[in-house]
């Protein structure tokens, strides 16, 4: 997971990456349910303008990203003070609502997480080896809290195994995700020019909420 994508931010090839909003973001999430201020979870964020949207929608975001390149290129696109500090082996940044720990996802442990009431996830699974994958959501599953809500969009092609991003199946979603989570499909995109399909998904973490 990490050298692909690292070298990609290196080389400035992120075709990956949207200059505005993901418009399945702003149709879909309102209708999640997620609690007002609840913060959330943005595994492999990249410098995604997603986090500037749910962080005007109220929420406070914990973005976590590998690539020191796309969380200085994120914090640059914005003026306004930066704080900086180091905590639990991540070089964290912090800008108006927006939180963004420079590391590992996987080391990312649940004290650091305590506060996550919510989670999107754009472009991470669909950036992870199968393998990957499933540990990815072995280990988001450990980290928000039953009742946690969230929204999928991941990406289906004719590459198969060939990435990132992966190809990744409707029914292995399913597969993954349905021992931790409810699932249920909101969309399945058109393809675009590439003949790539982008299907959406709203989850909810299954569980005894407390």
């Amino acid at each position: 997971m990490e050298n692909p994508w690292r070298q990609r931010w290196q080389e400035g090839r992120i075709g990956f990456h949207l200059s505005e909003t993901h418009p399945a973001l702003a149709h879909y999430w309102p209708a999640l349910g997620v609690t007002p201020g609840a913060k959330v979870l943005v595994p492999l964020c990249g410098k995604s303008l997603d986090m500037r949207w749910l962080a005007e929608q109220g929420h406070p975001v914990l973005g976590i990203e590998l690539a020191p390149e796309a969380i200085e290129q994120f914090l640059a696109q914005r003026s306004g003070g930066v704080s900086r500090y180091t905590q639990a082996g991540f070089d964290v940044s912090r800008q108006g609502n927006v939180e963004l720990w420079c590391g590992d996802f996987f080391h990312l442990h649940i004290q650091q997480a305590a506060e996550v009431g919510a989670f999107y996830d754009r472009a991470s699974l669909i950036a992870l080896p199968l393998a990957t994958r499933e540990r990815y959501v072995f280990h988001l599953a450990q980290l928000v809290p039953p009742g946690a809500r969230g929204l999928l969009v991941s990406l289906t092609h004719d590459g198969g195994d060939t990435g990132p991003p992966f190809s990744v199946s409707d029914s292995e979603i399913e597969r993954l995700l349905t021992p931790n989570f409810r699932v249920e499909l909101l969309e399945n995109g058109e393809p675009d020019e590439r003949e790539r399909h982008e299907s959406v998904w709203a989850l909810e973490r299954r569980g005894p909420r407390i």
